[in-house]
């Protein structure tokens, strides 16, 4: 029996949702999902070492704050304008105070009259951007699915179940990654739909399916295989970075930490590390969309010329209707709050040619994603969205909006 090539998605989620319920209940309880962290507002600078002694702890540690806000600064300067650091231009407290956005204590040791800790450094991209030279904005790759997978002892975890590795992914901050990460949350179809399984799978019909729910382009698959040499003792991460359907291999590296306390610094370093892969991948044309993944749009249907008859009729004027092929776009909004998911879901679909409109992609305080079908090409979907007082940015297939002028 001849398979059709796409299935819907009700069909597919429904059998799913009762494989499970016949196995082992995998959609059972609350222990799973985990939101990232959204950070497209801000730079971030890590690893920014201080040590610092004044007349007692508390004003150390202001003092080292203080001189992480400067570090911070010279390094993001210097990184992004691939100048020395010493080249960075001074700025005064009070103006670093306006661009700073937070400091992330990485690790902290607080005396009687020291301070010592390494600690990051959020810069706000608007008001940083300007200083930087670049207006604040990160030329990016296409939407690359993640599916972060974990080797302990002899079994996989991905989105099965809360899990170190899943919650170092979800805790990066990718607004200075050039690679475009989509980072599921992990709750709901997630564990079913996304698991170590699926990564094996070559067969591209399934594929489309799972990119095309979630508004990607492609999948990143970050591994990490971890070796414990004795309960509590050193813990040794192999991290291998791959991509596409076909697993192929990006880069593989090593390391280890003393204890298993430091597990979470060995995998926010290893997650660190994948990106640099990943970008330098980005750089070198190598992490591009799969053409066998691009979804065939259906012929379209010729109409068929009706006959005239002889009763005469007035006519009627109606307002246009967009024609053409029906096509399927990845629709990025700004969601602080759930009032704001409902809004935007309520909005598009009022749009003239929308047949429908679907959030596939939740996150809650950052940027949700929609999947909008729209009767006719790109251009007169970003008219029509104009028309509803939209404003639109992007190109293709793949496009942002927002009211009144904010994100």
């Amino acid at each position: 029996m001849k398979l059709p090539g796409r299935v819907p998605l009700l069909v597919v989620t429904l059998c799913l949702f009762l494989v499970g319920s016949a196995g082992d209940a995998q959609l059972e309880g609350a222990d799973r999902g985990i939101a990232p962290i959204d950070s497209a507002s801000t730079f971030e600078v890590t690893g920014i070492d201080v040590d610092v002694s004044a007349a007692d702890g508390q004003k150390a540690r202001e003092e080292g704050w203080r001189e992480a806000q400067e570090k911070g600064w010279r390094a993001l300067w210097a990184k992004t304008n691939n100048r020395p650091l010493n080249e960075a231009p001074a700025l005064n407290d009070a103006a670093l105070n306006g661009m700073v956005a937070g400091i992330v204590v990485e690790q902290e040791q607080i005396g009687p009259k020291r301070y010592i800790a390494t600690l990051g450094v959020l810069f706000d991209r608007a008001r940083t951007g300007e200083l930087l030279g670049v207006g604040g904005v990160v030329r990016r790759s296409a939407p690359m699915l993640v599916i972060p997978v974990m080797l302990t002892g002899a079994s996989f975890t991905s989105f099965e179940s809360r899990n170190p590795w899943q919650a170092a992914w979800a805790r990066f901050r990718t607004g200075n990654s050039p690679v475009d990460y989509v980072r599921p949350v992990g709750n709901g179809i997630d564990p079913l739909l996304l698991n170590m399984a699926q990564t094996k799978r070559p067969g591209r019909a399934w594929w489309r399916m799972i990119i095309d729910q979630y508004g990607a382009a492609d999948v990143v698959v970050p591994e990490v295989q971890l070796s414990r040499l004795w309960p509590g003792g050193p813990v040794i991460g192999t991290f291998t970075a791959r991509h596409g359907p076909d697993n192929q291999m990006l880069g593989r590296f090593t390391l280890r930490v003393e204890n298993s306390a430091s597990l979470p610094r060995l995998l926010d370093e290893g997650v660190r590390r994948l990106d640099l892969i990943f970008a330098a991948a980005v750089g070198a044309g190598e992490l591009r969309p799969d053409p066998s993944l691009i979804v065939p749009e259906a012929p379209p249907v010729e109409a068929t010329p009706e006959e005239p008859t002889e009763t005469t009729q007035t006519p009627t004027v109606e307002t246009p209707v967009p024609t053409g092929t029906t096509t399927t776009f990845s629709v990025q909004v700004a969601t602080p709050d759930a009032a704001a998911v409902s809004s935007a879901e309520l909005g598009v679909s009022r749009v003239r040619g929308v047949t429908s409109a679907l959030t596939t992609s939740l996150a809650l305080g950052g940027t949700s994603v929609m999947r909008v079908t729209f009767q006719g090409d790109s251009a007169a979907f970003q008219a029509a969205l104009q028309a509803q007082g939209w404003q639109v940015t992007g190109s293709g297939t793949t496009l942002r909006i927002s009211k009144g002028g904010g994100d």
